[in-house]
């Protein structure tokens, strides 16, 4: 199949990447972007949170802040999407420019700050339009709150109903109340508010985004926060305000993501796992562009994981190739199901990234 994509891109990238972006979201809404081949791999099948998904690779939060296309983008061969981040109420962000690409790196920086049209209209959509499959909402409180707290717990109440799962995301770099909850003790005291919510079915799953530049001491003080608070799941990790090894200008200020996180993100992916201990699956999240990049995810100890920058520069056949090149590195390590190889690294399982 061609890659329409291909021809794209030159033309995308002309803008500003949330021009560019917008015009993305537009041409998938009038579904005029071709859906990927499916991919049935039997080793590939895994489960997310009590849900079979048919393989690993999700959409991650940020490509989808409204909730407008996020039912397409299972067609574009993801099996799970997150959507977000949304506020309580609409936010505008940062004053532009706040997006950068760096396409020597295959990398962006971005310090957009959550804009979005805000719970009331994101929740409505969802509410209209059920998902195919596994859907996450991405949640964080306005940067102008007074108690951000106060704007997660209205969050879970108004997206509990309506998805799979909720992830908490305490680690932005991007806006003034951001990374409040890396405060252990704040953290405690947002979580103890959440467990007190009467819901009168299942309890919400709760996922929390932990960022790649906090220490090992509070890594470890959190993730014990974490467990006891009933936290279902972690993302490792968000992007980065560390600027490491990069070619292009970099100078920005914001958020680094794409390959130069790849790195970063895997060590943490790995030391979370050893904290862990396979109490709560990890997603992992940061500079994947390949099979091989998932597959090393994975080995380091992710239950699934996620992408977005790299569909910047190579558009969503990327994702079938992934899929692709993960039954590759399956059948070529003897796993019989993906599930097999979750954490290989960390317990010197045979196979590995050659």
């Amino acid at each position: 199949m061609p890659d329409s994509f291909q021809f794209a891109r030159p033309i995308l990238h002309r803008f500003d990447p949330e021009t560019a972006h917008e015009l993305t979201l537009r041409a998938l809404e009038a579904n005029l972007v071709p859906p990927q081949p499916e991919v049935v791999e039997a080793s590939l099948s895994t489960t997310l949170f009590g849900r079979r998904i048919a393989h690993p690779v999700g959409l991650a939060a940020g490509f989808d802040k409204n909730g407008r296309v996020f039912r397409r983008m299972y067609a574009q061969g993801f099996s799970f999407v997150e959507i977000g981040g949304v506020t309580p109420r609409p936010q505008v962000g940062n004053p532009r420019p706040r997006v950068h690409r760096l396409p020597e790196d295959g990398a962006v920086i971005n310090r957009m700050g959550f804009p979005n049209e805000g719970a009331d209209i994101v929740a409505g959509r969802v509410a209209r339009m059920p998902s195919p499959g596994p859907l996450g909402v991405n949640l964080a409180s306005n940067a102008d709150a007074v108690d951000p707290a106060v704007d997660f717990v209205a969050l879970v109440r108004r997206f509990a109903p309506l998805c799979d799962y909720l992830t908490l995301d305490i680690s932005c770099p991007n806006t003034e109340n951001g990374q409040v909850f890396l405060d252990p003790g704040a953290l405690r005291d947002l979580l103890a508010r959440l467990s007190e919510l009467p819901f009168t079915d299942k309890r919400p799953t709760l996922v929390a985004k932990l960022s790649p530049d906090i220490d090992d001491a509070r890594l470890e003080a959190l993730i014990d926060v974490m467990l006891r608070g009933g936290v279902a799941g972690l993302v490792i990790s968000n992007t980065t305000a560390q600027r490491p090894q990069l070619r292009g200008d970099g100078h920005w200020p914001g958020g680094l993501s794409g390959r130069p996180l790849f790195a970063l993100s895997t060590e943490m992916l790995a030391k979370t796992a050893r904290i862990v201990g396979g109490a709560v699956p990890l997603i992992g999240l940061g500079g994947i562009a390949s099979g091989a990049d998932a597959y090393a995810k994975i080995r380091s100890g992710a239950s699934v994981v996620q992408l977005y920058t790299a569909l910047i520069y190579a558009g969503p056949a990327l994702v079938t190739r992934i899929k692709r090149e993960l039954a590759v590195f399956l059948l070529r390590d003897g796993f019989a199901h993906v599930a097999d190889a979750v954490g290989a690294d960390l317990r010197g399982a045979r196979g590995g990234i050659r």
